[in-house]
């Protein structure tokens, strides 16, 4: 496996489009079609019911252009300040790129937002978010225990079975 500095790819791959997938796609296409490699991608965001799905697609810039996961907290918790309904789901979605064709696999962490941080592991939401059938936010717990439930978890088990369940030796050599 190479890194995108392997292949010489040291600029920011871009993050225009509107959507999860989109973003996941566009990456992926972006490496394919600059520099001919098999790829994989990923974006991943969280999407609260309340605001429609926001932060979504943002949630690294929620609160801004400076990326700050304390300022997207905070104005995730001023937003959620008083309301009942806190429902959330993280979403990753995996965007790759063979010589056969492009698929997307996706992973949801369901849960909800607690109404203040708690913990000091894990980065970004992660201090607000309690996943469902759980009583610790992704903060409180170790990283192994998160790793089992995470999204990305669970769009990288998709993946793996994808490549489980097809020949592409015997598709390549055909």
């Amino acid at each position: 496996m190479q890194t995108l500095q392997d292949i010489g790819c040291h600029e920011e791959l871009p993050e225009t489009q509107n959507t999860i997938p989109g973003n996941a796609s566009q990456k992926s296409s972006y490496v394919w079609d600059h520099y001919s490699v098999p790829c994989f991608a990923d974006d991943s965001g969280l999407e609260v019911d309340f605001l429609s799905g926001a932060p979504g697609v943002i949630s690294a810039q929620y609160a801004g252009s400076q990326r700050s996961s304390q300022d997207n907290i905070d104005l995730l918790l001023a937003n959620l300040k008083s309301e009942s309904n806190r429902t959330a789901q993280f979403r990753t979605v995996i965007s790759l790129r063979l010589l056969q064709g492009k698929w997307l696999f996706e992973g949801i962490l369901k849960g909800s937002i607690v109404n203040e941080r708690r913990g000091s592991g894990g980065f970004g939401y992660d201090p607000v978010f309690i996943p469902d059938g759980y009583s610790k936010t992704l903060a409180e717990m170790a990283i192994s225990e998160k790793n089992k439930i995470s999204h990305r978890s669970i769009a990288v088990q998709k993946m793996v079975v994808f490549f489980d369940s097809n020949d592409f030796k015997k598709i390549e050599d055909q």
